[in-house]
Protein backbone atom coordinates (compact mmCIF):
# COMPACT_ATOMS: atom_id res chain seq x y z
CA UNK A 1 0.00 0.00 0.00
CA UNK A 2 1.66 3.32 -1.14
CA UNK A 3 1.19 6.21 0.80
CA UNK A 4 1.38 9.59 -0.15
CA UNK A 5 1.75 12.34 2.41
CA UNK A 6 0.26 16.22 2.02
CA UNK A 7 2.69 18.44 0.54
CA UNK A 8 2.82 21.84 2.39
CA UNK A 9 4.38 24.28 1.25
CA UNK A 10 7.06 26.42 2.82
CA UNK A 11 7.77 30.05 1.05
CA UNK A 12 11.37 31.41 0.85
CA UNK A 13 13.48 33.59 -1.37
CA UNK A 14 15.90 31.45 -3.40
CA UNK A 15 19.33 32.72 -4.64
CA UNK A 16 19.46 31.92 -8.31
CA UNK A 17 22.42 33.35 -8.62
CA UNK A 18 25.06 34.34 -6.21
CA UNK A 19 28.56 35.64 -7.33
CA UNK A 20 31.59 38.47 -6.88
CA UNK A 21 32.11 39.83 -10.33
CA UNK A 22 35.48 42.30 -10.61
CA UNK A 23 35.73 44.12 -13.76
CA UNK A 24 37.98 46.49 -15.06
CA UNK A 25 37.45 49.71 -17.27
CA UNK A 26 39.79 52.33 -19.28
CA UNK A 27 38.87 56.06 -20.04
CA UNK A 28 40.86 58.18 -21.48
CA UNK A 29 40.44 61.25 -20.61
CA UNK A 30 42.27 64.79 -22.51
CA UNK A 31 42.87 67.76 -20.44
CA UNK A 32 40.56 70.91 -20.94
CA UNK A 33 41.70 74.29 -22.28
CA UNK A 34 43.79 76.50 -19.60
CA UNK A 35 44.88 73.52 -17.59
CA UNK A 36 48.84 73.15 -17.76
CA UNK A 37 50.47 70.15 -19.08
CA UNK A 38 50.61 66.79 -17.05
CA UNK A 39 54.10 66.21 -15.19
CA UNK A 40 53.54 63.39 -13.05
CA UNK A 41 50.09 61.37 -11.82
CA UNK A 42 50.48 61.90 -7.91
CA UNK A 43 47.46 60.31 -6.81
CA UNK A 44 43.70 58.59 -7.28
CA UNK A 45 40.45 57.95 -6.16
CA UNK A 46 37.12 56.56 -7.04
CA UNK A 47 33.51 56.79 -6.22
CA UNK A 48 31.17 53.52 -7.37
CA UNK A 49 27.66 54.57 -8.49
CA UNK A 50 25.12 52.31 -9.53
CA UNK A 51 22.54 53.60 -12.12
CA UNK A 52 20.38 50.65 -12.65
CA UNK A 53 19.35 46.95 -12.19
CA UNK A 54 17.77 44.57 -14.61
CA UNK A 55 15.95 41.12 -13.74
CA UNK A 56 16.00 39.02 -17.37
CA UNK A 57 14.69 35.59 -17.10
CA UNK A 58 17.70 33.96 -17.57
CA UNK A 59 19.96 36.42 -15.86
CA UNK A 60 20.41 39.80 -14.20
CA UNK A 61 22.67 43.10 -14.98
CA UNK A 62 24.22 45.60 -12.93
CA UNK A 63 25.50 49.26 -14.74
CA UNK A 64 27.09 52.25 -13.26
CA UNK A 65 30.40 53.29 -13.12
CA UNK A 66 33.01 54.94 -11.30
CA UNK A 67 33.44 58.52 -10.88
CA UNK A 68 36.91 58.63 -10.79
CA UNK A 69 39.71 61.76 -9.73
CA UNK A 70 43.02 61.99 -10.85
CA UNK A 71 45.55 64.71 -9.18
CA UNK A 72 48.54 65.39 -11.34
CA UNK A 73 51.88 67.86 -10.72
CA UNK A 74 52.27 70.06 -13.84
CA UNK A 75 55.43 70.17 -15.65
CA UNK A 76 55.78 74.09 -15.47
CA UNK A 77 55.85 73.27 -11.68
CA UNK A 78 52.55 74.72 -10.36
CA UNK A 79 49.78 74.10 -8.60
CA UNK A 80 48.58 70.38 -8.47
CA UNK A 81 45.74 69.95 -10.47
CA UNK A 82 42.74 67.40 -10.23
CA UNK A 83 41.10 66.14 -13.52
CA UNK A 84 37.17 64.17 -12.95
CA UNK A 85 36.10 61.42 -15.52
CA UNK A 86 32.89 59.22 -15.48
CA UNK A 87 34.29 55.29 -16.22
CA UNK A 88 30.79 53.15 -17.21
CA UNK A 89 30.74 49.50 -16.82
CA UNK A 90 28.15 46.71 -17.21
CA UNK A 91 28.12 43.36 -15.34
CA UNK A 92 25.86 40.45 -16.22
CA UNK A 93 25.22 37.36 -14.19
CA UNK A 94 23.61 34.33 -15.83
CA UNK A 95 21.43 31.53 -13.95
CA UNK A 96 18.78 29.11 -15.04
CA UNK A 97 15.19 30.13 -16.69
CA UNK A 98 13.23 31.74 -14.21
CA UNK A 99 9.83 32.11 -14.14
CA UNK A 100 8.83 35.28 -11.78
CA UNK A 101 10.91 38.01 -11.37
CA UNK A 102 12.94 38.45 -8.58
CA UNK A 103 14.95 40.94 -6.60
CA UNK A 104 18.80 41.65 -7.48
CA UNK A 105 20.93 42.45 -4.53
CA UNK A 106 24.46 44.27 -4.86
CA UNK A 107 27.27 45.64 -3.26
CA UNK A 108 29.79 47.42 -5.40
CA UNK A 109 33.36 48.37 -4.54
CA UNK A 110 36.31 50.31 -5.81
CA UNK A 111 38.97 48.19 -5.86
CA UNK A 112 41.52 50.59 -7.38
CA UNK A 113 42.02 53.18 -9.80
CA UNK A 114 44.99 54.51 -11.48
CA UNK A 115 46.28 56.90 -13.97
CA UNK A 116 49.10 57.39 -16.41
CA UNK A 117 49.87 60.01 -18.76
CA UNK A 118 49.96 58.96 -22.36
CA UNK A 119 50.42 62.61 -23.65
CA UNK A 120 51.31 65.89 -21.97
CA UNK A 121 47.68 66.52 -22.24
CA UNK A 122 45.73 63.44 -22.15
CA UNK A 123 45.63 60.72 -18.95
CA UNK A 124 44.59 56.98 -19.03
CA UNK A 125 42.40 56.30 -16.26
CA UNK A 126 41.63 53.07 -14.70
CA UNK A 127 39.35 51.69 -12.06
CA UNK A 128 38.65 48.41 -10.97
CA UNK A 129 35.56 47.82 -9.54
CA UNK A 130 33.71 44.43 -7.54
CA UNK A 131 30.24 43.61 -6.88
CA UNK A 132 29.22 40.58 -4.86
CA UNK A 133 25.71 40.64 -6.62
CA UNK A 134 22.94 38.05 -5.33
CA UNK A 135 19.35 36.79 -7.30
CA UNK A 136 16.70 36.28 -5.23
CA UNK A 137 13.31 34.71 -6.45
CA UNK A 138 10.29 33.73 -4.17
CA UNK A 139 9.88 30.21 -4.36
CA UNK A 140 8.45 27.13 -1.95
CA UNK A 141 9.51 24.05 -0.86
CA UNK A 142 7.02 21.32 0.01
CA UNK A 143 7.32 19.44 3.31
CA UNK A 144 5.23 16.12 3.64
CA UNK A 145 3.14 15.96 6.28
CA UNK A 146 1.77 12.11 6.97
CA UNK A 147 -1.93 12.25 7.40
CA UNK A 148 -4.22 9.13 7.79
CA UNK A 149 -1.55 6.04 8.94
CA UNK A 150 -2.34 3.03 10.69
CA UNK A 151 -1.79 2.63 14.00
CA UNK A 152 0.71 0.33 13.85
CA UNK A 153 3.42 2.63 11.72
CA UNK A 154 5.48 4.75 14.18
CA UNK A 155 6.95 8.48 12.75
CA UNK A 156 10.25 10.37 13.93
CA UNK A 157 9.07 13.61 13.59
CA UNK A 158 11.25 16.89 14.84
CA UNK A 159 10.36 20.40 14.62
CA UNK A 160 13.47 22.52 13.63
CA UNK A 161 13.45 26.88 13.98
CA UNK A 162 15.14 27.53 10.93
CA UNK A 163 16.48 31.09 9.59
CA UNK A 164 15.43 32.05 6.39
CA UNK A 165 15.31 34.39 3.58
CA UNK A 166 11.54 35.01 3.25
CA UNK A 167 11.06 39.01 1.65
CA UNK A 168 13.83 41.51 -0.02
CA UNK A 169 13.06 45.38 -1.75
CA UNK A 170 14.92 48.49 -1.39
CA UNK A 171 14.02 51.78 0.10
CA UNK A 172 14.75 54.54 -2.83
CA UNK A 173 15.73 58.04 -0.49
CA UNK A 174 17.40 61.33 -1.40
CA UNK A 175 20.04 63.22 0.66
CA UNK A 176 20.79 67.40 0.30
CA UNK A 177 22.55 69.51 2.52
CA UNK A 178 24.20 72.64 2.83
CA UNK A 179 27.25 72.21 4.10
CA UNK A 180 28.77 75.30 5.82
CA UNK A 181 32.86 75.69 6.33
CA UNK A 182 33.66 75.16 10.14
CA UNK A 183 35.29 76.99 12.25
CA UNK A 184 39.04 77.09 11.36
CA UNK A 185 38.84 75.59 7.94
CA UNK A 186 40.13 77.91 4.94
CA UNK A 187 36.84 78.01 2.20
CA UNK A 188 37.51 75.93 -0.80
CA UNK A 189 38.73 77.32 -3.62
CA UNK A 190 38.66 74.19 -6.05
CA UNK A 191 37.71 70.60 -4.76
CA UNK A 192 39.99 67.73 -5.26
CA UNK A 193 37.52 64.72 -5.04
CA UNK A 194 34.67 63.51 -2.88
CA UNK A 195 33.41 60.46 -1.74
CA UNK A 196 30.25 59.51 0.09
CA UNK A 197 30.61 56.25 2.14
CA UNK A 198 27.03 54.99 3.89
CA UNK A 199 26.75 53.18 6.68
CA UNK A 200 23.84 51.53 8.76
CA UNK A 201 24.09 51.82 12.62
CA UNK A 202 20.65 50.01 13.47
CA UNK A 203 17.96 48.08 12.04
CA UNK A 204 14.31 47.20 13.63
CA UNK A 205 11.63 45.42 12.49
CA UNK A 206 8.42 46.43 13.59
CA UNK A 207 4.55 47.17 13.09
CA UNK A 208 4.95 45.62 9.41
CA UNK A 209 7.97 48.26 9.00
CA UNK A 210 11.85 47.86 8.71
CA UNK A 211 13.28 50.26 9.93
CA UNK A 212 16.51 51.86 9.66
CA UNK A 213 18.86 55.01 10.73
CA UNK A 214 22.76 55.34 10.03
CA UNK A 215 25.10 57.96 8.68
CA UNK A 216 26.66 59.44 5.42
CA UNK A 217 30.49 60.06 5.79
CA UNK A 218 31.74 62.68 3.06
CA UNK A 219 35.10 62.58 2.91
CA UNK A 220 36.66 65.61 0.92
CA UNK A 221 39.85 66.72 0.03
CA UNK A 222 40.43 69.97 -1.90
CA UNK A 223 42.90 73.41 -2.52
CA UNK A 224 41.97 75.74 0.20
CA UNK A 225 41.92 80.01 -0.99
CA UNK A 226 45.33 79.92 1.58
CA UNK A 227 46.97 78.09 -1.08
CA UNK A 228 47.27 74.70 0.49
CA UNK A 229 45.58 71.39 0.51
CA UNK A 230 42.72 70.66 2.94
CA UNK A 231 40.87 67.45 3.69
CA UNK A 232 37.48 67.41 5.40
CA UNK A 233 34.92 65.00 7.39
CA UNK A 234 31.36 65.59 7.20
CA UNK A 235 28.37 63.24 8.90
CA UNK A 236 24.87 63.25 7.36
CA UNK A 237 22.40 61.43 9.41
CA UNK A 238 19.69 59.49 7.72
CA UNK A 239 16.46 57.42 8.84
CA UNK A 240 14.27 55.65 6.88
CA UNK A 241 11.21 53.20 6.74
CA UNK A 242 10.07 50.48 4.28
CA UNK A 243 6.84 48.73 4.93
CA UNK A 244 7.28 45.14 4.68
CA UNK A 245 4.78 42.64 2.57
CA UNK A 246 4.22 39.81 4.96
CA UNK A 247 3.69 39.44 8.78
CA UNK A 248 7.25 38.20 10.18
CA UNK A 249 7.91 36.98 13.76
CA UNK A 250 9.58 38.59 16.53
CA UNK A 251 13.13 36.68 15.96
CA UNK A 252 13.52 38.40 12.01
CA UNK A 253 16.58 40.27 11.07
CA UNK A 254 16.92 42.59 8.45
CA UNK A 255 20.94 42.15 5.95
CA UNK A 256 21.12 46.21 4.88
CA UNK A 257 23.38 47.28 2.24
CA UNK A 258 23.55 51.31 1.04
CA UNK A 259 24.18 51.89 -2.15
CA UNK A 260 24.70 55.29 -3.84
CA UNK A 261 23.19 56.43 -7.17
CA UNK A 262 23.76 59.72 -7.33
CA UNK A 263 25.99 62.07 -6.10
CA UNK A 264 27.35 66.03 -6.62
CA UNK A 265 29.15 68.39 -4.49
CA UNK A 266 29.57 72.05 -5.76
CA UNK A 267 30.06 74.68 -4.04
CA UNK A 268 27.61 77.67 -3.55
CA UNK A 269 27.66 81.48 -3.38
CA UNK A 270 28.14 81.72 0.45
CA UNK A 271 31.90 79.23 -0.29
CA UNK A 272 30.09 76.46 1.22
CA UNK A 273 29.36 73.35 -0.50
CA UNK A 274 26.21 71.77 -1.38
CA UNK A 275 25.64 68.26 -1.45
CA UNK A 276 23.17 66.49 -3.50
CA UNK A 277 22.71 62.36 -3.22
CA UNK A 278 20.68 59.48 -3.91
CA UNK A 279 20.33 56.62 -2.36
CA UNK A 280 18.97 53.01 -2.83
CA UNK A 281 18.73 50.80 0.70
CA UNK A 282 18.84 47.31 -0.38
CA UNK A 283 17.20 45.15 2.30
CA UNK A 284 16.88 41.10 3.01
CA UNK A 285 14.46 39.59 5.59
CA UNK A 286 15.71 36.38 7.50
CA UNK A 287 12.91 34.61 9.94
CA UNK A 288 13.12 32.29 11.92
CA UNK A 289 10.13 29.39 10.49
CA UNK A 290 9.13 26.53 12.96
CA UNK A 291 9.37 23.71 10.25
CA UNK A 292 8.17 20.55 10.85
CA UNK A 293 9.69 17.47 9.36
CA UNK A 294 9.02 13.80 9.22
CA UNK A 295 12.62 11.65 9.00
CA UNK A 296 11.61 8.16 10.04
CA UNK A 297 9.08 5.45 10.25
CA UNK A 298 8.76 1.94 11.28
CA UNK A 299 6.35 -1.14 12.13
CA UNK A 300 6.61 -4.23 13.79
CA UNK A 301 3.72 -5.92 12.04
CA UNK A 302 4.63 -4.71 7.92
CA UNK A 303 7.61 -3.72 6.06
CA UNK A 304 7.94 0.09 5.44
CA UNK A 305 9.88 0.80 2.67
CA UNK A 306 10.65 4.85 3.07
CA UNK A 307 10.24 7.61 0.51
CA UNK A 308 12.38 10.59 0.70
CA UNK A 309 13.09 14.23 -0.54
CA UNK A 310 15.50 16.10 0.27
CA UNK A 311 14.89 19.65 1.83
CA UNK A 312 17.23 22.42 0.96
CA UNK A 313 15.93 25.45 2.49
CA UNK A 314 18.86 28.33 2.65
CA UNK A 315 19.61 27.72 6.60
CA UNK A 316 21.38 30.64 7.95
CA UNK A 317 23.12 28.67 10.69
CA UNK A 318 24.84 31.53 12.67
CA UNK A 319 25.71 35.56 11.56
CA UNK A 320 28.58 37.51 13.53
CA UNK A 321 30.22 40.78 12.92
CA UNK A 322 33.86 41.18 13.28
CA UNK A 323 36.14 44.02 13.28
CA UNK A 324 39.63 43.92 11.77
CA UNK A 325 42.62 46.57 11.57
CA UNK A 326 45.13 46.79 8.84
CA UNK A 327 48.34 48.21 9.35
CA UNK A 328 51.53 49.08 7.33
CA UNK A 329 54.13 51.30 6.51
CA UNK A 330 55.41 53.75 4.11
CA UNK A 331 59.32 53.78 3.83
CA UNK A 332 59.39 57.68 3.32
CA UNK A 333 59.84 60.36 5.36
CA UNK A 334 56.75 63.31 5.41
CA UNK A 335 56.81 67.29 6.59
CA UNK A 336 53.53 66.68 6.02
CA UNK A 337 50.88 63.92 5.85
CA UNK A 338 47.91 65.18 3.23
CA UNK A 339 45.30 62.67 3.41
CA UNK A 340 45.29 58.19 3.57
CA UNK A 341 42.36 56.93 2.61
CA UNK A 342 42.15 52.44 2.18
CA UNK A 343 40.67 50.18 -0.40
CA UNK A 344 39.60 46.46 0.39
CA UNK A 345 40.06 43.66 -2.28
CA UNK A 346 37.13 40.54 -1.68
CA UNK A 347 37.25 38.74 1.17
CA UNK A 348 39.63 35.26 1.20
CA UNK A 349 37.63 32.32 2.89
CA UNK A 350 40.23 29.33 3.73
CA UNK A 351 37.90 26.82 4.74
CA UNK A 352 39.48 24.03 7.37
CA UNK A 353 37.07 20.89 9.18
CA UNK A 354 35.27 22.64 11.73
CA UNK A 355 36.98 26.19 11.13
CA UNK A 356 37.25 28.86 8.78
CA UNK A 357 39.83 31.83 8.26
CA UNK A 358 38.39 34.68 6.65
CA UNK A 359 40.92 37.32 5.34
CA UNK A 360 40.83 40.41 4.47
CA UNK A 361 43.57 42.29 2.28
CA UNK A 362 43.62 45.86 1.32
CA UNK A 363 45.99 48.75 0.46
CA UNK A 364 46.47 51.66 2.17
CA UNK A 365 47.13 54.85 0.20
CA UNK A 366 48.81 58.12 1.96
CA UNK A 367 49.55 61.38 0.06
CA UNK A 368 52.16 63.47 1.96
CA UNK A 369 54.29 66.69 1.31
CA UNK A 370 58.11 65.47 1.53
CA UNK A 371 61.04 66.99 2.84
CA UNK A 372 61.35 68.74 -0.31
CA UNK A 373 58.24 70.41 -0.18
CA UNK A 374 56.76 67.92 -3.12
CA UNK A 375 53.62 66.34 -2.79
CA UNK A 376 54.15 62.26 -2.98
CA UNK A 377 51.46 59.55 -2.95
CA UNK A 378 52.45 56.13 -1.41
CA UNK A 379 50.40 52.81 -1.30
CA UNK A 380 51.26 50.13 1.27
CA UNK A 381 49.11 46.08 1.56
CA UNK A 382 48.31 45.15 4.88
CA UNK A 383 45.98 42.04 5.64
CA UNK A 384 44.08 40.81 8.69
CA UNK A 385 41.74 37.70 9.61
CA UNK A 386 39.68 36.41 12.07
CA UNK A 387 38.80 32.70 12.68
CA UNK A 388 35.21 31.57 12.74
CA UNK A 389 33.35 28.17 13.58
CA UNK A 390 32.29 26.80 10.42
CA UNK A 391 31.98 23.36 9.18
CA UNK A 392 33.63 22.72 5.87
CA UNK A 393 30.64 22.18 4.23
CA UNK A 394 29.01 25.13 5.15
CA UNK A 395 29.40 28.69 3.06
CA UNK A 396 30.42 31.77 4.48
CA UNK A 397 28.80 35.27 2.94
CA UNK A 398 30.79 38.39 4.12
CA UNK A 399 30.08 41.94 3.59
CA UNK A 400 32.99 44.37 4.13
CA UNK A 401 32.36 48.19 5.84
CA UNK A 402 35.07 50.51 5.62
CA UNK A 403 35.99 52.63 8.65
CA UNK A 404 38.23 55.11 9.63
CA UNK A 405 41.88 55.47 8.06
CA UNK A 406 45.05 57.08 10.15
CA UNK A 407 48.92 58.07 9.16
CA UNK A 408 51.20 59.24 11.18
CA UNK A 409 54.68 59.76 11.40
CA UNK A 410 57.00 57.42 12.99
CA UNK A 411 61.29 56.69 13.30
CA UNK A 412 61.12 54.33 10.13
CA UNK A 413 58.71 56.36 8.04
CA UNK A 414 54.65 56.46 7.75
CA UNK A 415 52.48 54.49 9.38
CA UNK A 416 49.53 53.55 7.93
CA UNK A 417 45.80 51.46 9.96
CA UNK A 418 42.43 51.02 8.37
CA UNK A 419 39.82 49.79 10.37
CA UNK A 420 37.38 47.72 8.81
CA UNK A 421 33.67 45.92 9.86
CA UNK A 422 32.66 42.46 8.79
CA UNK A 423 29.42 41.42 8.62
CA UNK A 424 29.44 37.90 8.69
CA UNK A 425 27.10 35.07 7.72
CA UNK A 426 27.08 31.18 7.60
CA UNK A 427 25.04 29.46 5.57
CA UNK A 428 24.11 25.60 5.70
CA UNK A 429 25.26 23.75 1.73
CA UNK A 430 23.55 20.60 3.04
CA UNK A 431 19.76 19.52 2.82
CA UNK A 432 18.06 17.51 5.28
CA UNK A 433 16.49 14.11 3.96
CA UNK A 434 13.07 13.85 5.08
CA UNK A 435 9.81 11.34 4.16
CA UNK A 436 7.55 12.16 1.51
CA UNK A 437 5.55 9.20 1.51
CA UNK A 438 5.60 5.45 2.37
CA UNK A 439 5.28 2.06 1.02
CA UNK A 440 3.31 -0.49 3.60
CA UNK A 441 3.92 -3.90 3.30
CA UNK A 442 0.46 -6.59 4.44
CA UNK A 443 0.11 -6.84 8.11
CA UNK A 444 2.08 -10.28 9.39
CA UNK A 445 0.72 -12.10 12.70
CA UNK A 446 3.17 -11.75 15.37
CA UNK A 447 5.32 -14.41 16.70
CA UNK A 448 3.44 -15.68 19.78
CA UNK A 449 6.80 -17.08 21.48
CA UNK A 450 8.66 -13.40 21.07
CA UNK A 451 9.40 -12.01 24.72
CA UNK A 452 6.92 -9.06 25.87
CA UNK A 453 10.39 -7.71 27.79
CA UNK A 454 13.49 -7.12 26.75
CA UNK A 455 16.42 -6.19 29.21
CA UNK A 456 18.97 -4.08 27.40
CA UNK A 457 21.59 -0.78 27.75
CA UNK A 458 21.71 1.88 25.23
CA UNK A 459 25.09 1.25 23.73
CA UNK A 460 24.80 3.76 20.89
CA UNK A 461 22.13 5.87 18.75
CA UNK A 462 19.09 7.23 20.43
CA UNK A 463 15.73 6.15 22.02
CA UNK A 464 14.10 6.25 18.54
CA UNK A 465 17.12 3.43 17.05
CA UNK A 466 16.42 1.17 20.18
CA UNK A 467 12.45 1.13 19.82
CA UNK A 468 12.84 0.59 16.28
CA UNK A 469 15.69 -1.86 16.42
CA UNK A 470 13.54 -3.71 19.49
CA UNK A 471 10.09 -3.63 17.20
CA UNK A 472 8.81 -1.50 20.51
CA UNK A 473 7.84 2.22 20.82
CA UNK A 474 9.57 5.10 22.09
CA UNK A 475 6.74 5.83 23.65
CA UNK A 476 6.31 2.95 25.50
CA UNK A 477 9.84 2.71 26.37
CA UNK A 478 9.80 6.22 28.01
CA UNK A 479 6.82 4.83 30.04
CA UNK A 480 8.30 1.73 31.57
CA UNK A 481 11.26 3.95 32.69
CA UNK A 482 9.74 7.09 34.13
CA UNK A 483 12.11 8.83 31.15
CA UNK A 484 11.43 12.36 30.49
CA UNK A 485 14.41 12.87 28.29
CA UNK A 486 17.08 10.86 26.26
CA UNK A 487 18.54 8.12 28.32
CA UNK A 488 22.15 8.01 29.49
CA UNK A 489 24.58 5.88 27.55
CA UNK A 490 25.14 2.14 29.09
CA UNK A 491 21.54 3.02 30.95
CA UNK A 492 19.89 -0.08 31.46
CA UNK A 493 16.20 -0.59 29.54
CA UNK A 494 12.67 -2.41 30.09
CA UNK A 495 11.45 -2.42 26.59
CA UNK A 496 8.09 -3.53 26.11
CA UNK A 497 7.28 -5.26 23.43
CA UNK A 498 3.50 -4.54 21.87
Amino acid sequence: MEIQFRQQACPYLKKAAEQTMTQEQSQEVRLPEGMPDIGRVLGCWGQVIIRGKEWRGNGMSVSGGVMAWALYEPEDGSQAQSVECWIPFQMKWEFPQTQRDGFIFVEPSVRSVDARSTSARKLMVRACVSAAGQALEPAEELIGIPEGLPEDVQLKTSRYPMEIPVESGEKLFELEENIPMPEGKPAVDKLIHYQLIPQVVEEKIMAGRLVFRGKANLNLLYWGQDGSLHTWQYQIPFSQFAQLDRDVSDQAKAKIHVAVTSLDVEMDEALGLKLRSSLSGQYVIYDQVMVDVTEDAYSNQRSVQLQQQELALPLRLDEMKHSLELSGTVDAQAREIVECWAVSEPPIVRQNEDTANVALPATMYVLYVDGEGHLQCAAVKGENSVEITSDGKNRVEISVKPGEVQAYHTADGIAVTSQWDMDISVFSNQGMEILSGLELGEVVPLNPDRPSVIIKPLTEGSLWELAKACGSTVEAIKNANQLQQEPQFGQMLLIPVP
